[in-house]
Parts: C-alpha cells; sequence; structure tokens
C-alpha cells in the first residue's frame, strides 16, 4: 500500500515539469523566450497591441512594439555592473541602451543620468506610453532606468545578485524611488 506521500502519483505518468526543473544545460535566449512567453500571458490581453489604441501612428506603433519585444526577450539575463551585453550581462542603462540599439538603431546616452536629460519630458504619469524611460532616484539624483510596458510595469535590469525582470511603478519598492520619464526621439 502506498504512503500517503506518493498518494497519486504514478510509475506510468510523467513528471509535471515546472521552472524549477528546466536543465541546466537550457541557453541564456532559451530561458528569456520562456521568460517572456510567460509575461505576455501576465500582461492584461493585448497589452504589448495597446500602443495601437493609443491613436499612435503606425510607424510608431511597429517601433515601440519592436522595443518592447527586444528587452522582453532579455528577460532573466543576469545583472552585471557596467554590463551591456546580453551573453554577459546588463546593468539598467547598458541594458535600455542595447534595446534602443538593437531594436531601432537608436544611439542612447551610457548612463542613466544622461539619458534623463535627452528625449521628451513626460510630466504626467498617466501619460505613460510604452516604450517611454521611466527614472528612478534617491535625493534628486537619478541613478536607474527602465522601459516602460504599460499596465503600470517597466522592464529593467534592477540591481546585483537579480535578473533583467519587469516590476510595477505603482507598489513595491521603485513605486516610491520614481523620478521622473521621457520619450525617446525617433520612437
Amino acid at each position: 500500500m502506498p504512503s500517503s506521500s506518493l498518494a497519486g502519483d504514478s510509475a506510468d505518468a510523467p513528471a509535471p515539469v515546472t521552472r524549477a526543473m528546466l536543465p541546466e544545460s537550457m541557453n541564456l535566449s532559451d530561458r528569456a523566450l520562456l521568460l517572456a512567453t510567460d509575461l505576455n500571458r501576465l500582461l492584461a490581453p493585448g497589452a504589448i497591441d495597446a500602443v495601437a489604441a493609443a491613436s499612435l501612428p503606425a510607424a510608431e506603433q511597429g517601433k515601440i512594439k519592436t522595443v518592447l519585444q527586444r528587452a522582453l526577450a532579455l528577460l532573466g539575463t543576469p545583472y552585471r555592473w557596467g554590463g551591456t551585453d546580453p551573453d554577459k550581462g546588463f546593468d539598467c542603462s547598458g541594458l535600455v541602451g542595447y534595446v534602443f540599439r538593437n531594436a531601432l538603431g537608436i544611439e542612447l546616452p551610457r548612463v542613466s543620468r544622461e539619458m534623463a536629460k535627452s528625449g521628451e519630458l513626460v510630466t504626467d504619469r498617466a501619460k505613460l506610453n510604452a516604450g517611454d524611460l521611466v527614472f528612478f532616484g534617491r535625493r534628486g539624483r537619478v541613478d536607474h532606468v527602465g522601459i516602460y510596458v504599460g499596465e503600470g510595469r517597466f522592464v529593467h535590469a534592477p540591481s546585483r545578485g537579480k535578473d533583467v525582470q519587469v516590476s510595477s511603478l505603482d507598489t513595491g519598492y521603485w513605486s516610491n524611488k520614481f523620478m521622473q520619464a521621457r520619450r525617446v526621439d525617433g520612437i
């Protein structure tokens, strides 16, 4: 008679696959793709396509979608201070610069403080568009940047020991650190 801890198990049934059971040999691109797929399911239906509902010209909608897809494909990439490469890791501004350079050919300043001086200032947080840069800091000094994805969320490389991820602007640690947003020229 099986013990209660084994009740319901069957030698013939395949074990359920969980994220914790992903093979160690799975490369970073495959892991990022799985994470991006999970995020797409978590976002409200059509959230990325909600850009189309923002009454933007079709060319801008396409650029924003390209930026978001490129950024979300990098989910799970490790944080690395000074990092600008998906194979080695990113810091916050390295991630943002990489995404805009590779998605649209747009060169941004290397550090978040300088990024916070370029583009059009978005003064009303309620008017953020997907693809806008969101800036965070302490004591009036910008020290972090991410890319707004919509629905009050942004993708970023947060800090040592963490991977590229999506966080909330409205709750948690980052909500109290938000300083400003910028719309990138050319998008």
